[in-house]
């Protein structure tokens, strides 16, 4: 019998035990101190083709130490910085970096801080993380882990940090041209150099001395990238897991659907030997995808939206059980007009392969960087059209007669954070003023280098493109 996956689970009221968790996590976490995230001890992102490190994707990354992960691999997530966070939590003090979570709670909602230490994964050692000091070392129990940047997508908002093609471009045409030249090849040199997959890798070679120490204490382990399917550490990873089941691990990975078709046979075979049997509780497949259709592959440089969509379904067809999707939709100022086809798209999606657990997930974190993309940068207009999208998201929300089908509670309220922050005094002014031409000198110069037309696969941003266009020539 298949599993339901975290978050299937709903009360009487059709309250989901996913929004429950996070709303008793708070008082639990409060009891000892208002600024206490679980995250920071049992969660770690490692970008290991760079050597930096954070607990999720909010705070900014930090340089793990060779020196220290040469005596003790366990410092790939447990540095002297992050020890330092922790000791801020414990003592009741917001740390800096993590300003998202601050900001979406001030404004009364409930953050990621809670809905990461609600999960069983970290709320399982909240008593043990209390109890012991501060500065002791943990061993985390949800680990993103990016291998190399090697990747055949060039993303808007991406870097050369991230993508072998980003680098490449950038390496032949130099910075973009905005306010402060963006993606310049001369910063990504010395300790912000991606280590090419060819070179000796101190980190990469640290995590897999790690690596036995730390995978029976796993219940999450996500590999992003780059491109994850591109990347040989993949494959290493499937095969230990094959060689040694662990029936309580929620494997991930994060891919873009669109690499070549020799790969992405050879993905498929592997995920469907894992999911066979009780390799696995569960795995989970994330697919990078942002808006739909050709907005998808602007904002997607490479991306192929037809051949992805199509990967989407062989994938749930070909992969019955233990296994479920979730889009990684980022919330910019790109994709608010194209979100509402994307939901549509996925509420689809739902009605044919979520029958007996949720299949079909979505999340629509927000992004912060590059400036010029932020969404409250948008005119008070675009924030309405995201208001008519939670009320038809209302309208098929999940009830007992839709099970599985419509949108959950705790769906509907990120999208209620992204419209309240949207609609936050964030940027003075002039500040929006400049970021708004940056909008227009960047999307020029993306235009000129791919081979785009921004009007014409954003015709209903017009206005706001001439506005941009306005405030590039007053700077």
């Amino acid at each position: 019998m298949t599993k339901q996956n975290k978050g299937d689970e709903v009360g009487k009221d059709f309250k989901s035990k996913f929004l429950n968790d996070a709303e008793q996590i708070k008082e639990k976490l409060d009891s000892v101190s208002p600024s206490l995230c679980l995250a920071k001890w049992k969660q770690v992102s490692l970008h290991l083709s760079t050597g930096w490190n954070n607990s999720c994707y909010h705070p900014p990354l930090h340089r793990i130490s060779v020196d220290d992960i040469a005596k003790n691999p366990a410092a790939l997530h447990n540095t002297t910085h992050k020890k330092q966070q922790r000791k801020l939590m414990l003592e009741g003090k917001r740390p800096s970096e993590c300003s998202y979570c601050w900001t979406i709670e001030d404004a009364g909602n409930l953050s990621d801080r809670h809905y990461r230490s609600g999960e069983p994964w970290a709320a399982t050692d909240f008593d043990k993380i209390v109890s012991q000091p501060w500065d002791q070392d943990i061993i985390p129990s949800y680990v993103e882990v990016n291998f190399n940047h090697n990747c055949n997508l060039k993303c808007s908002y991406c870097s050369p940090q991230y993508s072998t093609e980003w680098e490449r471009e950038s390496k032949k045409h130099g910075a973009w041209p905005t306010s402060t030249p963006h993606n310049d090849p001369e910063y990504f040199t010395r300790d912000r150099r991606p280590i090419p997959f060819r070179e000796h890798n101190p980190y990469l070679e640290a995590f897999w001395k790690w690596w036995p120490t730390l995978y029976p204490e796993l219940k999450h382990f996500r590999m992003t990238g780059g491109e994850p399917l591109m990347d040989n550490n993949t494959y290493r990873v499937f095969d230990y897991v094959l060689d040694n089941p662990k029936s309580d691990l929620h494997l991930n990975v994060t891919s873009n659907f669109s690499v070549a078709e020799k790969l992405w046979q050879k993905y498929l075979q592997y995920v469907k030997r894992i999911c066979e049997g009780e390799n696995v509780e569960h795995f989970m497949q994330y697919v990078s995808i942002d808006s739909f259709g050709d907005q998808a592959e602007y904002i997607r440089n490479g991306l192929d939206f037809d051949l992805l969509w199509d990967r989407v379904n062989q994938f749930l067809v070909e992969v019955p059980e233990r296994s479920s999707i979730t889009f990684i939709i980022t919330m910019t100022n790109l994709n608010v007009i194209g979100v509402p086809h994307l939901l549509a798209a996925i509420h689809g999606l739902r009605q044919i392969y979520s029958n007996t657990y949720q299949r079909v997930w979505f999340d629509t974190p927000l992004l912060r960087t590059p400036e010029w993309m932020r969404m409250d940068l948008l005119p008070e207009s675009y924030s309405d059209q995201l208001e008519h999208l939670w009320a038809w998201m209302f309208r098929w929300r999940e009830t007992e007669e839709s099970r599985f089908k419509g949108f959950k509670d705790y769906e509907m309220q990120r999208l209620t954070r992204d419209i309240d922050w949207m609609r936050e005094d964030n940027l003075t002014i002039e500040r929006k003023n400049q970021l708004k031409a940056d909008f227009y000198r960047f999307f020029t110069e993306h235009d000129k280098r791919r081979g785009t037309d921004f009007l014409k696969t954003f015709p209903k941003m017009r206005e706001w493109w001439l506005e941009c266009e306005q405030h590039a020539k007053e700077n």
